[in-house]
């Protein structure tokens, strides 16, 4: 059984933090976006196995992040009352029962309720580990912690890309989410055991004393000057980069699936580079005075410009244009340290589970309609999709994007230093 410790003063040495606070909530959260992009590789071959549309893929797939948003709230409430290691645990118990159910599903809603039990199972990953960042880490090293977790979340995209495509093509997608269900049983495991838990005194909080906490955040100007954007750019690249990617290669580049899963793979590459670029240099421009919102401000204007470029069909060499979105894409990451850092320490799970909330709220409205959008225009003979679906589709997502981005310029967000 995991050790429980009281103060600050009883944190581990590095070499422990590393192995048994960051190992095996980053390992969560591998899986998390193992989950979250595999539909990417294996969507064509569900929309062919079960006759769906456009809209129902797209459907299905952001069934993950409807529950996943749907449950931050409480994810917040219960990480900052009852602390990650417990949280996590659980929750990854019903993302494995939610991938067996989706191995044996016969039908789209079979399909869905797995899909949605995934994103539910998953939903404290991400939040849960930068949770046990701010609790066990100094401040200054939230960026760069923050970073590396996303960063390990980027290595499970890696696997979902070229690796899953090799592994399905052996033993097929039902088998591939079996074994994920196990491997999930063993990181929950490895949480609970491996990882030490602080005595915390916000288990006591009625619930009233909890949601007002989280109203605190709410009526926090910071937050939604910063919230739109870092909602709007991370749920399009999500909708984007676990979905409609890999079609979009398809059908406008013209790859085969073998050189769709490498190019995605090559997105994947960029996101993992991305976070550690975007980690590191946050945390040195924070020493030279310039604040991270400031570093993450101009890696999100970054985004716009690349999807300006996907949106203009620019196919001549999509693995860069891929590594490159990949790389960009995740730049918001850092808004998570400044609004955690913005709270005191006990709201700090309320406050990031608040942002991921719209940010998944985002990706799952984003990833539906673009679907619905494509769906207008006919489908091909072949299942292709329109180019002018995919122009229209995107557009709609980078002009919401670029309206946020002029709203947080205008209202200036004053953010503290790390």
């Amino acid at each position: 059984m995991a050790s429980t410790l009281d103060a600050p003063a009883d944190r581990p040495p590095a070499i422990r933090l590393f192995a048994l606070i960051f190992l095996p909530f980053a390992t969560g959260y591998f899986f998390s976006y193992l989950y979250r992009t595999v539909n990417a590789v294996i969507g064509p071959d569900l929309a062919v196995e079960m006759a769906l549309t456009p809209g129902q893929l797209g459907l299905l797939t952001s069934a993950y992040f409807i529950t996943f948003a749907a449950a931050q709230i409480p994810v917040g409430l219960y990480l900052d009352s009852h602390g990650p290691r417990r949280v996590v645990t659980v929750l990854l118990l019903i993302a494995a029962l939610g991938a067996f159910l989706f191995s044996i599903g016969e039908g789209m809603w079979s399909l869905l309720i797995g899909r949605a039990l995934i994103g539910l199972g998953v939903a404290a990953c991400l939040m849960g580990s930068f949770k046990a960042m701010v609790e066990w880490f100094p401040k200054g090293k939230l960026p760069l912690m923050n970073g590396l977790i996303v960063a390990f979340g980027g290595l499970g995209a890696i696997f979902a890309t070229a690796p899953t495509e090799a592994l399905v093509s052996e033993v097929g997608w039902r088998s591939g989410f079996i074994a994920l269900a196990l491997a999930t049983l063993l990181v929950a495991a490895a949480i609970w055991f491996l990882s030490p838990e602080r005595e915390r005194s916000g288990a006591s909080e009625t619930v009233a004393m909890r949601f007002g906490g989280l109203m605190t955040v709410f009526r926090s100007g910071l937050f939604w000057r910063i919230a739109p954007l870092a909602a709007l750019s991370q749920g399009s690249f999500l909708a984007i980069q676990t979905l409609w990617a890999g079609p979009w290669l398809r059908d406008i580049a013209g790859l085969d699936s073998r050189t769709v899963s490498f190019t995605l793979l090559a997105g994947a590459a960029g996101f993992v580079a991305g976070n550690l670029i975007i980690g590191f240099a946050a945390e040195r421009l924070d020493r030279r005075g310039i604040a991270p919102i400031v570093t993450a401000g101009v890696g999100m204007g970054l985004f716009i410009l690349v999807q300006f470029v996907v949106m203009a069909g620019w196919a001549d060499s999509p693995v860069l244009l891929w590594l490159v979105f990949g790389a960009t894409g995740t730049t918001g990451v850092v808004c998570f340290a400044v609004i955690s850092h913005a709270f005191p320490a006990d709201l700090a799970g309320r406050a990031s589970t608040a942002l991921n909330l719209m940010v998944f709220g985002a990706a799952f409205a984003l990833q539906w309609g673009m679907g619905e959008v494509i769906n207008i225009w006919p489908t091909g003979a072949d299942g292709s999709y329109a180019a002018a679906g995919y122009q229209a589709a995107f557009g709609i997502a980078l002009a919401l994007q670029i309206v946020a981005f002029a709203w947080m310029l205008i209202r200036r967000p004053q953010a503290p230093a790390l």
